[in-house]
């Protein structure tokens, strides 16, 4: 039942992304992903949910809940601004649209495949005990809590003309310069642990570490801090007083 649930899921998530390579491919713009991203994790949980041998009701709604305030918030942050740099980087290095569906969405679709097996596994396991899931919502809940607040914080500090050209250090951002990255990482941490009922659940520990990886070493903080120093000369200084990830009290500089 586990394949058959694989194979589900990463047929629902070909769909998805085809679909979104084809409405990019006519705007000309490749950063809808971005909002798929979240949308095919809930995509996944509601897969996984409705072929269930053993449902876990609450591992999918948290990972729906998730994945939809995240696809919205991106949606609106992405609303009326030109296309993400980064995406702007990846089509000058590419050679065409197939290359681009290759190197990107290819890439990401297995990556959400593999980032979402704790919640896949979960659902063909025994319920975990009591003590496991109190220990993996609480994780999941700071992580989320970290992650919205510190993403209304920052929309709120963008918003207001006088901040015009200037760094974000205040809230959640005075102890951590990623408060949003750490609550992914929170986010999916809990997940795992409420995943974690068996040893089929506990086998799927990569899938976390690669989203970690990824947020602390890959396509997250390092791209970040990059052009964060480029176009704010003051992070620097920010950057030697504030965690660089776990959020810490300011070091005295």
């Amino acid at each position: 039942m586990f394949l058959t649930n694989l194979a589900v899921s990463a047929g629902a998530v070909a769909v998805l992304l085809g679909l979104v390579f084809a409405i990019s491919v006519r705007r000309d713009r490749h950063d809808l992903i971005d909002v798929a991203w979240g949308l095919g994790f809930a995509l996944v949980a509601a897969v996984s949910l409705a072929l269930a041998s053993q449902p876990n009701v609450l591992i999918a709604v948290l990972t729906m809940i998730w994945g939809v305030r995240l696809a919205v918030h991106i949606g609106i942050r992405n609303h009326g601004k030109p296309e993400d740099r980064r995406y702007v980087e990846i089509r000058q290095r590419s050679n065409g649209n197939l290359h681009l569906a290759y190197k990107v969405y290819l890439t990401q679709g297995l990556i959400l495949l593999f980032v979402s097996l704790p919640v896949q596994v979960a659902q063909y396991i025994p319920a975990p005990p009591v003590w496991l899931v109190v220990l993996g919502a609480l994780i999941w809940l700071i992580g989320f809590v970290f992650e919205t607040v510190s993403d209304w914080q920052l929309s709120q500090f963008k918003a207001d003309p006088a901040n015009k050209g200037k760094l974000m250090t205040t809230g959640l951002w005075r102890y951590t310069r990623h408060p949003n990255y750490f609550g992914d990482a929170a986010v999916w941490t809990g997940l795992y642990v409420l995943a974690c009922a068996t040893w089929a659940g506990a086998a799927t520990i990569l899938s976390p570490v690669l989203m970690i990886w990824l947020l602390v070493n890959g396509s997250g903080k390092p791209l970040t801090e990059k052009h964060m120093r480029k176009s704010r000369p003051e992070y620097a200084e920010y950057a030697d007083r504030t965690s660089g990830f776990f959020p810490l009290p300011p070091k005295r500089v």
